[in-house]
């Protein structure tokens, strides 16, 4: 399997949405399809240039992908591994958005953010937010950077109004309120704030009872 190329570049392509260039190296030229954002930053004809490279191989051809980095080529690895996503959306995710984004957007539960990448509509972007939220948060926080909110209480520490939510639920509550039009932000100050009233008696595993006081937190703070 090919997993790294370092070669010149030859000619760049693009084929409606989908986007390459052929790389030659060792007096061999591999097509290699890369994201919008990649080929974009393509250097010109006749330059060096190396790629991190899933192989993917199938009974009528074997494909090439490449990426700019380790951990973006791993990132497409997970997108890839859920239900409905292929190699084509999932380059579309990445050419829509930086790997910190798309990390960030996945872990928040973002999907109007999500369904800007062709091929993403809602259905898509709540089975990437539900499948990968715990794999991304164990694998690529860091890619999201130290701010990241994901139901803390603003310094890392996680907030004990959310201890008795388990993660399943907190994600049906995330889901289901950027469902109705809320902003990750306003979702995750909604959560902080019906933990902190509820505190022990919060409903354990009851995603529904959050949902409806996050509502109603909702709608109370909002203008």
């Amino acid at each position: 399997m090919i997993g790294w190329l370092q070669g010149q570049v030859h000619t760049s392509w693009q084929q409606a949405n989908r986007f390459g260039v052929l790389l030659v190296t060792g007096g061999v030229g591999y097509e290699v399809q890369l994201s919008r954002r990649q080929f974009a930053a393509l250097p010109p004809s006749g330059s060096t240039l190396s790629l991190h490279i899933q192989h993917t191989v199938r009974e009528d051809a074997w494909l090439l992908f490449g990426f700019g980095d380790r951990a973006e080529r791993d990132l497409f690895r997970e997108l890839v591994a859920v239900s409905g996503v292929g190699p084509q959306v999932a380059l579309g995710l990445l050419g829509e958005l930086e790997p910190s984004q798309l990390v960030r957007a996945i872990l928040q539960a973002d999907l109007r953010l999500l369904a800007r990448a062709p091929g993403v509509g809602k259905r898509t972007a709540e089975r990437l937010a539900v499948e990968l939220r715990t794999r991304l948060q164990q694998r690529f926080a860091e890619l999201a950077g130290p701010d990241l909110d994901l139901a803390s209480d603003g310094d890392g520490a996680p907030d004990n109004g959310l201890a008795g939510l388990e993660a399943s639920a907190r994600d049906e509550v995330q889901l289901t309120l950027s469902a109705l039009g809320y902003e990750p932000l306003e979702i995750q100050r909604a959560l902080r704030a019906v933990g902190a009233q509820t505190g022990a008696d919060a409903p354990a595993q009851d995603a529904e009872a959050w949902i409806g006081s996050c509502l109603r937190w909702l709608s109370r703070s909002t203008p």
